[in-house]
């Protein structure tokens, strides 16, 4: 059977290089998606994969990409969406820029992602969509006041698709991370260890269609909640 395809939209050292990494060990062909895909070289030549630049907040990047992976590796199996905004303050310091911002790389882009990559899955009768998300999407405080409404945009969105999808068998799975993210590898016990997200997400694309999950949280043990 031909090896399915990963594309894993948001590759940095920590839980992008760690998703790529755990589905390349798996079997999957993987593309990495990021900005500067000269960063990702190295990386995607030591996986065998391919590395594309992608804006994640532009929805005619995120489409050239995709027809680039498909080109290169074939039709997508699986999306791995990793990509947030870092944009922090409150509404005395965010500016609309800001706020947009947050909602473009949180939802737009997703809902551009998922658009492009669906025939294939539904051609294909079978799929995967897991999508990194955060706390904030439940609960805005001051400072998180366009990163809350970005990731809850995207909560939302994930919940709209899930339903959509699921009947078509397209796994969309949202997980909630409750913690800092620590490098790979690390010993902070107050830190996430990316390689462990992975496995998750690894664990999501596995599951039998009886006993899907939609939203998963992950924390470390000493995270107070």
């Amino acid at each position: 059977m031909e090896a399915r395809v990963c594309v894993v939209v948001g590759v940095g050292p920590g839980l992008g290089e760690a998703l790529a990494r755990t589905f390349s060990t798996e079997g999957y062909r993987v593309a990495l998606l990021s900005r500067r895909e000269q960063k990702l070289a190295a990386l995607a030549s030591e996986l065998d994969g391919v590395a594309v630049a992608c804006d994640a907040t532009d929805p005619a990047s995120i489409r050239a990409a995709l027809a680039e992976v498909r080109r290169r590796l074939g039709p997508v199996h699986t999306l791995l969406w990793n990509v947030g905004s870092a944009v922090w303050g409150d509404l005395d310091t965010v500016d609309e820029d800001g706020m947009e911002l947050a909602w473009r790389t949180n939802a737009l882009g997703l809902f551009a992602a998922a658009k492009a990559a669906v025939a294939d899955m539904r051609a294909a009768g079978e799929g995967a969509i897991i999508v990194t998300g955060a706390t904030a999407s439940r609960r805005g405080k001051p400072l998180t006041t366009a990163f809350a409404a970005g990731k809850a945009a995207q909560r939302s969105l994930c919940q709209s698709l899930a339903r959509q999808l699921w009947p078509e068998g397209v796994h969309v799975a949202l997980m909630i991370i409750d913690a800092g993210v620590g490098p790979r590898g690390g010993d902070d016990p107050g830190k996430l260890d990316p390689d462990h997200a992975a496995r998750t997400a690894f664990y999501l694309t596995q599951q039998p269609r009886s006993a899907w999950t939609f939203e998963l949280e992950l924390r470390p043990h000493v995270e107070r909640w």
